[in-house]
């Protein structure tokens, strides 16, 4: 998986600004149906907000080190419990990154 250049991040910030989460982790954490839900969106949209409500930090990166690795996403953001995920298509995607 190739890395995301500072600019790509700061572009995808801006798109993923406006978005709504579409997946919230409550305080049970990350259960195998969530995982499904993850992975069935992923295949609809490219860049993801994922609400995760656990104050416990440690935890809480627990669970975002496994979105990251389940979903093969890049993590752009994370601001308090939202955390900005992408992962381009591999055919027509619909976010189209500068190179550098």
């Amino acid at each position: 998986m190739i890395k995301l250049t500072n600019n790509q991040k700061k572009i995808l910030r801006s798109k993923g600004h406006t978005l709504k989460p579409v997946i919230i982790v409550g305080q049970h954490g990350l259960s195998e149906s969530v995982l499904v839900e993850l992975k069935a969106i992923m295949e609809k949209h490219e860049l993801l907000k994922i609400k995760i409500r656990i104050d416990e930090r440690e935890r809480k990166q627990k669970i975002i080190d496994k979105i990251i690795d389940t979903s093969n996403a890049h993590l752009v953001q994370i601001i308090g419990n939202i955390v900005v995920i992408y992962r381009g298509f591999d055919e027509e995607p619909q976010i189209i990154l500068p190179r550098q």
